[in-house]
């Protein structure tokens, strides 16, 4: 009979090994912040920091305390002794015990070069190095870790050498034992092969700990689980030195959906995509939109023919249900579209296409067109609204720009002064209007805003959230055309548009023109002659 697979245990070490990432920072109150999240979510083991390497780690442990966890227990991260003489006086030890974390991992040399040369000491005295220090945690009544740092590098270049320091760490009493790839450099049958072997040689819990710098990191902690390992270390997103570690957003789902095992805590997956939002939002780091899963383009579809057929069977071209992980299913429209991209998209903004008729083949026709001359609609859904609308006959533009003109004056005295002049027809009237900014773009927008608050003050309620160029056909150098998105909020919603053309100035007058026609035409504003701003 079959025994039921255990659990597998996720220990989480963004807030430890992740820091050690490039432009990745954190202060006390950020990891506190992330320690109930992943708490919330559901994670076995939280490594909290190295409280002997710096005062925030210490000040980090010192606030943890009042944290009221439900399923996580807190871990402090340390080094073995440094030397065999004064052991009980350690100060990375002591920095530990003095943490009162419940947990303690412990990293220890498994690759003998680095015993040689790294710390200049024999075999014997690496060995007892691990044995007393992991002892004398215990005898402290911690539960210690293991962390076989480079084992998979030193178990290739000597496999009994290897074995013997994880002997040494669980016979003085480690609970787990952490098979670190820290060059990330091994095979996924490299790691089921030791792992393995591991188990039978030393009977205790096995975990894996890899990095990515072979883009292997999720395929050998997969590998290790296979292999029988229960003990899964990883960050979220990924981030940590170098090229980062196993991503454990990609483990959870790829464990519990593909390999259909469980874990201890974490019972559903929908919080997956916001767990991983949060944490880069409080790194203040841009989502990755290609992460898979969780990413804004996981299931995103341009092709037209993917998206008729994910319109019949979304699993023709989805590998799960995006809502498992909290994710969302999207078309996009472009220069590949056909009917079913125009018609899905339509849909998903609420807006009723006609069955029959010329008019999808209209729109696709003017959204190819549009591509062409380099607009792009993922992104700027407002200004596709609008041009739906428009096609439907149910939008006209409630303003026009009759007239622009931009002033840049550059002084001596480092003051730039930037000018935007601005006649505006509303309706029958006509207003003329100038305002300075900081930046031509700036100054455009304050003067739009000023020609349209007296007829329709909906437009103060919204502000610029964003503004982002792009220049296209480099080649043609500053006479080439630039792509510009800006989105826009109003504190409720944000809304994306999209203007094109040679002059940034005009490219930008288009996005800012459709943000405040598309608030103006969701708030059911009235133009200053119409009795009502729709057209049927």
């Amino acid at each position: 009979m079959n025994e039921t697979p255990k659990a597998i245990e996720l220990y989480d070490t963004t807030l430890r090994d992740g820091t050690q990432g490039e432009h990745i920072n954190l202060s006390v109150q950020d990891k506190l912040l992330i320690t109930e999240k992943l708490d919330e979510f559901g994670m076995d083991f939280i490594e909290g920091g190295w409280p002997s390497s710096n005062p925030k780690d210490e000040e980090y442990f010192l606030k943890a305390r009042t944290l009221n966890l439900a399923h996580s227990k807190l871990c402090a991260f340390g080094s073995t002794a440094r030397s065999l003489q004064n052991i009980d006086n350690d100060p990375n030890l002591l920095g530990l015990l003095q943490s009162e974390t419940p947990v303690i991992t412990i990293f220890g040399k498994t690759w003998q070069a680095h015993t040689k040369k790294g710390l200049g000491i024999s075999e014997d005295e690496n060995a007892e190095l691990i044995y007393r220090s992991v002892s004398l945690l215990r005898a402290e009544g911690r539960e210690v870790f293991f962390d076989a740092e480079h084992f998979f590098d030193g178990y290739k270049d000597n496999r009994e050498f290897a074995l013997r320091m994880l002997r040494s760490a669980a016979e003085a009493g480690a609970s787990r034992l952490v098979l670190c790839d820290t060059n990330g450099g091994s095979l996924p049958d490299e790691v089921t092969e030791i792992v393995r072997t591991v188990l039978e040689q030393t009977g205790l819990p096995v975990g894996i700990h890899s990095h990515n710098d072979g883009d292997l990191a999720v395929a050998n902690s997969l590998a290790a689980i296979l292999a029988g390992a229960t003990h899964i270390h990883g960050t979220i997103n990924g981030i940590g030195e170098r090229c980062g570690n196993a991503n454990l957003i990609s483990i959870i789902a790829n464990v519990m959906l593909k390999l259909q095992r469980s874990f201890t805590f974490v019972e559903h997956l929908t919080q997956l995509t916001s767990l991983s939002k949060f944490v880069y939002e409080i790194l203040n780091l841009p989502p990755d939109g290609k992460a898979p899963f969780v990413g804004r383009s996981a299931f995103a579809h341009k092709g037209g023919i993917h998206v008729s057929a994910v319109m019949k069977e979304s699993s023709l071209y989805e590998h799960i249900d995006p809502m498992l992980v909290g994710n969302r299913q999207r078309v996009l429209v472009s220069e590949l579209a056909g009917q079913s991209n125009i018609r899905y998209k339509a849909r998903e903004l609420g807006v009723e296409l006609p069955e029959k008729g010329e008019l999808l083949k209209t729109l696709v026709h003017h959204v190819k067109e549009l591509e062409h001359k380099g607009y792009q609609f993922d992104g700027a859904e407002a200004s596709f609204e609008l041009i739906l609308q428009r096609e439907l006959g149910n939008f006209k533009p409630f303003f026009d720009v009759l007239e622009t003109k931009i002033s840049i004056e550059s002084r001596k005295d480092m003051k730039n002064v930037d000018q935007a002049v601005l006649k505006v027809a509303v309706g029958d009237e006509t207003e003329l209007v100038a305002a300075d900014g900081d930046g031509p773009v700036n100054a455009l927008d304050k003067a739009l805003r000023k020609a349209l608050s007296r007829f329709y003050p909906q437009i103060r309620t919204i502000k610029l959230v964003d503004y982002k160029v792009r220049v296209l056909e480099e080649k043609r150098g500053t006479s080439a055309k630039v792509r510009v998105l800006i989105e826009t909020g109003n504190g409720k919603t944000i809304w994306g548009t999209v203007g094109v053309s040679t002059n940034i100035i005009e490219a930008s007058l288009q996005a800012l023109c459709d943000s405040m026609n598309y608030h103006l035409f969701t708030v059911k504003a009235v133009v200053p002659g119409r009795e009502s701003a729709l057209s049927n």
